[in-house]
């Protein structure tokens, strides 16, 4: 069963947390598949994003689990993670099999009125490093100062002081008191007996406003038997069993292959730094179109990528954008790509599609020539009265297979 484990805004970062977080982490990942990722302006994310609104804090966890392919999943979060949690829960009943809340609160006063918080707030206006060491050490590790030495330093990695601060200013219009009713996932509720941003009140409040919920109270600040209370609370409340997996999920997609032509021949002739620059431009301006089109990303393949579309006729037209983008594109460094089209029923899996559907597809690409987009006659037949202008390019034979197949260009030019 796959967990997500939601990131705290301002603390985290997924390459170190598996080490400072190791209790917690590890044990888990042994268990289960572990999906975590970096906050918005945290950790290895894009560190100039800092709208931690709710609203923005659902839309990045929909984007992970969108992009894993995950129906259902245990969702755990921490602290000021856990408000985006809840509300997440309560509107998509259907996904969450499972949540877990570590030392969270519902609304803002649960944790303003803390003497942790008020001391906290004029240390990080005045000075990042005495704040870090002082939340670390004071306000949250106290007990343990070898993990609050540790702790202090993470935080500062994590993240920049303008961040930190845009964090601390979202949370005072965190408020989901009024969902909690509507949770109805078997929920655990962990919290630290020794928090000195937490009473244990806020956690019994919580654990009686959620249906069912249960509450563990603990007394490590890092976390370590959470991953024991875990395994109990899933064995205790119905865990889908690992042994019987679902079969594989078939359905019909449209699959787009893009790959930039000259692209060794280009890094040679610019050299890795100013190369790597052009070719970030190129996947900023796919990833853009792929997302205005209602494509998703499948995976990038260094000059190229994979990606699907639950309509035909927005396939052909993200298509038709992107070479229009690459042409209308100013620079001295031409960005020539090709695209190939193909429509199936691939077979998904773990996020990846896979079948004869794809591998006809890359064929398909691989046959186009740069600022060409070629389709098989599956497309054009779907498209017919779409208003697309096809040119036909003849039979081919695609390696691995026995049977030609015709191929049309897309002529996408005004």
């Amino acid at each position: 069963m796959p967990i997500i484990s939601m990131p705290v805004p301002g603390f985290s970062h997924a390459e170190l947390s598996w080490q400072m977080f190791g209790a917690i982490v590890q044990p888990l990942a042994a268990k289960h598949r572990y999906v975590t990722y970096d906050a918005r302006g945290t950790g290895l994310s894009d560190r100039t994003a800092i709208d931690f609104s709710l609203e923005a804090m659902l839309r990045d966890l929909e984007a992970v689990v969108e992009r894993c392919g995950l129906d259902s999943f245990i969702l755990a979060s921490w602290v000021s993670g856990a408000p985006v949690a809840m509300k997440y829960a309560a509107t998509n009943p259907a996904r969450v099999s499972h949540l877990i809340l570590n030392d969270a609160y519902s609304k803002f006063s649960d944790i303003s009125e803390s003497a942790a918080y008020k001391a906290g707030l004029p240390l990080l206006d005045a000075d990042w490093v005495v704040f870090t060491e002082t939340f670390a050490q004071v306000l949250w590790a106290y007990a343990n100062p070898e993990f609050g030495r540790a702790f202090a330093e993470f935080i500062r990695v994590c993240c920049e002081p303008e961040v930190m601060r845009a964090v601390w200013k979202a949370w005072e219009d965190y408020d989901v008191t009024e969902l909690l009713p509507q949770i109805s996932a078997p929920t655990l509720v962990v919290q630290n007996k020794n928090s000195r941003w937490f009473s244990t009140d806020v956690g019994q409040r919580l654990a009686a406003a959620i249906p069912e919920a249960r509450l563990a109270l603990i007394d490590d600040i890092t976390y370590a038997p959470l991953p024991g209370l875990i395994s109990e609370f899933l064995e205790s409340t119905g865990q889908p069993s690992p042994s019987t997996p679902a079969a594989p999920e078939s359905t019909f997609r449209t699959v787009i292959f893009t790959d930039l032509v000259g692209h060794t021949e280009m890094m040679s002739r610019l050299g890795d730094e100013r190369g790597r620059e052009v070719l970030r431009e190129h996947e900023t301006i796919t990833r853009d179109v792929l997302r205005q089109h209602d494509g998703t990303e499948v995976k990038a393949m260094g000059d190229g990528f994979m990606a699907s579309f639950g309509s035909v006729t927005k396939a052909v037209e993200c298509a038709i954008a992107l070479q229009r983008a690459f042409a209308e594109r100013e620079s001295d460094e031409p960005l020539n790509v090709r695209v190939g089209l193909n429509a199936g029923e691939p077979i998904e899996e773990d996020g990846d599609l896979f079948g004869a559907t794809v591998i006809l597809a890359s064929r398909i690409a691989a046959r186009a020539d740069g600022g060409e987009i070629l389709v098989a006659d599956t497309i054009r037949g779907l498209c017919s009265g779409k208003g697309f202008l096809f040119a036909d390019r003849g039979e081919f034979v695609a390696k691995g297979f026995e049977d030609p197949v015709r191929l049309y260009e897309v002529r996408w030019r005004e």
